[in-house]
């Protein structure tokens, strides 16, 4: 039987959120240490480490069928690879930083400026496209250091949280693009692989779905039942069943969890009592 082989980051930011979706879609990787490939017990796949940079190049070449990346890197490396999901984790940005003293008013602050990036390719873009003349030095790892040892006025990498800008003495003044992780494909991949991958996707997608849902329950007065189901967001509508208590009903639902903040006001006001919201394990509709 066909194995559909899937790349991975070999060590790094995607690595455990990478294993840790597989396993959520009931993969369990035969993960031994230092190993360049591994064995999938309960579902026809192979998994390989494999360098960060290295995987938009197997990926072209249909060393990999599928691989699990951040979207920065293959804008990076100009790969025309197709996107089939968005995988909501290792949320970033590509973002230009000065140092704090520096009095940055607008993109030409850049011009004639020396910039220290890993992302040369993404940055001359960005830099054409504004009209900009600037020079580039590229580096592999620790760019926000340039600036502190003289060799940089700027840089471009990436960002999370901007703690590390912030205790390099640099603020982020500019931001390129938006990554997160996705699933890329491989052109060379072919019919019964695909079928596999759609398996895959199933699951992953049933994954993803429950991670930005939660389910919630709440007691309520009938009269309000109408009232409180045009306040929740929901797939169809709410199951209510009846309460021991004469003219209450539990109302059982599913809301984005982003959603919750901003309506428990709402359902509260409309008379909804022993609210409780749980997470979702998996999520098929």
């Amino acid at each position: 039987m066909n194995k559909l082989k899937i790349a991975i980051q070999k060590s790094g930011r995607l690595h455990d959120d990478s294993l840790k979706i597989l396993k959520d879609c009931g993969i369990s990787v035969d993960n031994g240490k230092d190993q360049l490939k591994a064995s999938v017990v309960d579902f026809p796949m192979e998994i390989l480490y494999l360098r960060n940079s290295d995987i938009p190049q197997y990926l072209e070449d249909g060393v990999a069928d599928v691989a699990i990346i951040g979207k920065n890197v293959l804008i990076e490396t100009q790969k025309e690879l197709e996107v089939v999901e968005n995988l909501g984790f290792s949320k970033c940005r590509l973002s230009l930083a000065v140092p704090k003293r520096e009095s940055y008013t607008s993109k030409k602050y850049l011009e004639g400026k020396r910039i220290a990036t890993s992302y040369p390719n993404t940055l001359k873009k960005f830099l054409k496209e504004n009209n900009i003349h600037a020079e580039l030095h590229i580096i592999s790892g620790s760019v926000e250091i340039a600036p502190n040892i003289g060799l940089a006025d700027a840089v471009c990498d990436l960002v999370s949280s901007g703690s590390t800008l912030f205790n390099n003495g640099l603020r982020e003044v500019e931001k390129i693009l938006d990554s997160e992780a996705c699933l890329a494909v491989s052109p060379a991949i072919n019919t019964e692989k695909k079928q596999i991958l759609d398996e895959l996707l199933f699951r992953i997608r049933a994954v993803l779905k429950a991670r930005r849902s939660r389910y919630i329950l709440l007691n309520a007065p009938n009269e309000k039942i109408e009232e409180i189901s045009n306040i929740l967001p929901v797939l169809k509508s709410p199951t209510v069943l009846p309460l021991v208590t004469e003219g209450w009903s539990s109302l059982h639902s599913v809301i984005n969890k982003d959603d919750f903040w901003k309506v428990i006001d709402k359902l509260k006001a409309a008379g909804a009592e022993g609210i409780l919201v749980i997470p979702i394990e998996k999520m098929v509709i």
